[in-house]
C-alpha cells in the first residue's frame, strides 16, 4: 500500500509520494489524504515551502493507481465519487498559502503531471519524462484539470498533450514552459533543497500574498474575490517582517524574517 510521507528539514517539509511497487503511483487513500496532509503543512509556522516529490529515484509519480480502477471506479457513482478525490487531491497545492515545487525524477505520468501542474514551480532532472495518458486509456479529464493545464501552458501546447499522448523529456518540458528548471542528475536533491531554502529565506506574508494574487489574476474579472487579497497587502504593511525588510535593506545585511 502506498502513503505519503512528509519529513522537515529547517524551514523545507518534504512530501514524498510512496508506493515504490508501482513507481510512486498514488491510491485513492493517497489523494485522500493529500489536501489533509497539505493543509497540516500550512498550518505550521515552521514550515516556509513544502517540496514534492516521489519516494525514490525511480519515479515521481506515475499517474492514480490502475489496479484500482476495476474497484474504484466500476459504476458511475463510483467514477463520480473518485473524481471529486482526484480534483480534490490536484488541486490542494495551488490551494496550500506556501510555496511548493515539485522535484521531478523519472516518470511523471497522468496523475503525477497533473500533480506537478498544480505546483507552484516544477524542477525537473535530467533523467525525467513525462506523458499524459489519457487519450490511451479512454477516459476524459475534469474540466478542473484541464483549466489548469491551459493556464499554465496554453491551449496550443496543452492540445497536443492530451491529442499526442506521447512521451517527452525534460529538455522539452522546459521548452514548452511545463518547468521553470532542469538540473543535472548528480546534485540534484541537494539543488533542489538550496533552491527551496532561498525562497523560504524571503518574507512568508510576502509569498503569501503573491500566491493568492496570481491565482485571481488566473480567474476571468467577474469571478475574482480580492477581499482576501487586499487583508494579505494590509497584514504585509503592517507588519514586522516588513519593518524588517525596510530595516535590512538600509543596513545592508540579510534579513530575517518570522511570518508576522
Amino acid at each position: 500500500m502506498g502513503e505519503l510521507i512528509v519529513r522537515r528539514d529547517g524551514a523545507i517539509a518534504q512530501l514524498r509520494v510512496s508506493n515504490p511497487a508501482r513507481r510512486n503511483a498514488m491510491t485513492l487513500e493517497m489523494m485522500r489524504a493529500l489536501p489533509d496532509v497539505l493543509a497540516t503543512l500550512a498550518d505550521d509556522d515552521t514550515v516556509r515551502v513544502v517540496i514534492v516529490r516521489g519516494d525514490s529515484d525511480a519515479a515521481f509519480v506515475a499517474g492514480g493507481d490502475i489496479s484500482e480502477f476495476e474497484t474504484a471506479r466500476a459504476t458511475r457513482e463510483a467514477e463520480a465519487a473518485y473524481m471529486a478525490v482526484v480534483d480534490r487531491a490536484f488541486d490542494a497545492p495551488a490551494r496550500c498559502p506556501k510555496p511548493v515545487i515539485a522535484a521531478i525524477r523519472g516518470p511523471c505520468m497522468g496523475g503525477g503531471l497533473q500533480l506537478a501542474i498544480g505546483c507552484d514551480i516544477r524542477i525537473a532532472a535530467e533523467d525525467a519524462s513525462f506523458r499524459m495518458p489519457a487519450a490511451r486509456l479512454g477516459v476524459a479529464y475534469p474540466f478542473a484539470g484541464l483549466q489548469r493545464f491551459v493556464q499554465v501552458l496554453g491551449p496550443a501546447v496543452t492540445t497536443e498533450l492530451f491529442f499526442a499522448a506521447r512521451t517527452f523529456g525534460a529538455e522539452e518540458a522546459l521548452r514548452i514552459g511545463l518547468l521553470h528548471q532542469v538540473l543535472p542528475v548528480a546534485g540534484f536533491d541537494d539543488a533542489v533543497q538550496r533552491y527551496g531554502e532561498g525562497i523560504a529565506r524571503n518574507a512568508p506574508l510576502t509569498l503569501a500574498a503573491a500566491k493568492e494574487g496570481i491565482a485571481q489574476a488566473l480567474l476571468a474579472p467577474a469571478d475574482r474575490d480580492l477581499s482576501d487579497l487586499r487583508r494579505r497587502a494590509e497584514a504585509c504593511w503592517a507588519s514586522r517582517d516588513f519593518r524588517e525588510g525596510r530595516d535590512a535593506f538600509l543596513q545592508k545585511r540579510p534579513p530575517r524574517f518570522e511570518g508576522r
